[in-house]
């Protein structure tokens, strides 16, 4: 069976230093903002973007074109990855009375980051005050009111149906309507 050259590109990026350069390049800033939206610490979204990358090489071979976007799945790894170590936070939190320990960044990376972090605080609020919605209904929210992903790609990333996705971010955001100062945030079609 012939392999189509649309699936043979992104996986191209494990094998070819040169394609993940330019991959890296080319999503470097999407990553990095996608982590700051939901991450406070400047040192934990250096550690999760270089994470989100080396799951790329693993994965690039499961990238499928007709599935939707490159950027919907880079996002679906970042989700992945970001939802892989919340879960090994807590468990070293019930394991442990403190965390120990940070990896060393220079003074300009922990500066960029945090300017990084301040600039994403009123995406941070917003994804706050939609914590009381259920977890697919905030992911998806996110994704498409905060993250600029059309509901087809958020539907991607998060392994749904895009008709589902449609009806699900309706009702999450008639349910947020009443919340004050969210909705010029929370606002627009997609």
């Amino acid at each position: 069976m012939p392999v189509r050259r649309d699936r043979m590109g992104l996986a191209d990026i494990a094998r070819d230093p040169e394609a993940f350069e330019g991959f890296y390049r080319r999503h470097f800033d999407a990553v990095t903002r996608f982590l700051a939206r939901r991450v406070e610490d400047p040192h934990l979204v250096a550690d999760l973007t270089a994470n989100v990358f080396l799951a790329v090489l693993d994965s690039a071979h499961t990238y499928r074109s007709d599935r939707g976007s490159e950027i919907a799945w880079l996002f679906g790894v970042t989700r992945n990855t970001l939802l892989a170590e919340q879960r090994r936070a807590a468990r070293e939190l019930r394991a442990t009375s403190r965390i120990a320990g940070r990896r060393l960044l220079d003074g300009d990376d922990v500066a960029r980051l945090e300017e990084r972090i301040d600039a994403e605080e009123p995406a941070r609020r917003a994804l706050a005050a939609i914590a009381g919605l259920p977890e697919l209904d905030r992911a998806l929210l996110g994704l498409v009111a905060v993250d600029g992903l059309t509901t087809a790609e958020a539907a991607v990333v998060l392994g749904i149906r895009q008709g589902t996705a449609r009806v699900r971010l309706h009702r999450a955001r008639r349910s947020i309507q009443q919340l004050p100062g969210v909705m010029p945030v929370m606002g627009g079609t997609k």
